[in-house]
């Protein structure tokens, strides 16, 4: 009986973990599909780009949908281990398994194809670069994102202010005027020009991404293996109490 209580416990506390992940996540999701200013609407604005990476922007679909698995997960463990139900403990253990699975399986898929992931990058590159200077400054939906993404970021073009070159704004200020976003106010003030722009040496977007990502990279992995290691307890704890349910019986 202590026992059997004990268990309830541990998988109320797995399950609340899990609820307030899926909560976290389907907040996460409805945050980026509000949010028009995100960066992946950038997305949404470039000519041909590769397939793979254009669904990028369906990314807040995912995390709604990843989000709402998981609240249904932690309501089926909890009602599971209170009605004693091995039914739902049943369903509790064989979602978590597939979940864990596909998990592994996207790991795999990530490390066997890093060369590919580079190979889409460069090619999202030109795309992106020859969208700012066919309508940077004259499309305004792409100017509003892209001046949002630099604001944000602190950052410049894709790489750099010369994306600018050629693009609707360049001509339309004199073909030697960039965005006042790749030049430092304070260092050099005045009309952002080619020359106080290089003087600037403001980061590309592109590379700021690169730099979020590194910085927070121990902090996903961590959450990556903090994740893996409580869906394989949940998975445990359910099948013990599944078992000593039907002992019970």
């Amino acid at each position: 009986m202590c026992c059997s209580g004990f268990l309830k416990i541990m998988m109320f506390i797995f399950n609340s973990g899990i609820f307030l992940a899926g909560a976290a996540i389907l907040g996460v999701g409805v945050w980026v599909k509000v949010d028009s200013r995100s960066l992946l609407g950038l997305l949404e604005n470039v000519d041909n780009a590769p397939s793979g990476l254009s669904q990028l922007t369906n990314v807040s679909y995912l995390l709604i949908a990843v989000g709402a698995v998981l609240l249904v997960i932690g309501f089926v463990g909890c009602c599971g281990a209170v009605r004693e139900s091995r039914c739902m403990l049943l369903t509790f253990f064989s979602i978590v398994l597939i979940i864990f699975l596909i998990e592994v399986a996207g790991a795999v898929v990530l490390l066997v194809f890093q060369g590919l992931a580079d190979q889409l990058l460069a090619s999202l590159e030109n795309e992106v670069r020859a969208s700012i200077q066919k309508d940077y400054g004259q499309s305004e939906s792409l100017t509003s994102l892209w001046n949002a993404t630099m604001e944000e970021f602190k950052c410049c073009g894709y790489r750099n202010y010369t994306d600018f070159d050629n693009s609707p704004f360049y001509i339309q200020h004199g073909e030697n005027a960039y965005p006042y976003m790749c030049c430092n106010a304070t260092i050099t003030p005045g009309i952002c020009d080619a020359s106080k722009a290089s003087n600037s040496m403001i980061d590309g977007c592109f590379d700021k991404l690169l730099q979020l990502i590194e910085d927070n990279a121990v902090i996903v992995a961590a959450v990556a293996l903090g994740i893996a290691a409580l869906e394989i307890a949940a998975m445990v704890v359910s099948m013990v109490l599944y078992k000593q349910v039907g002992n019970k019986a």
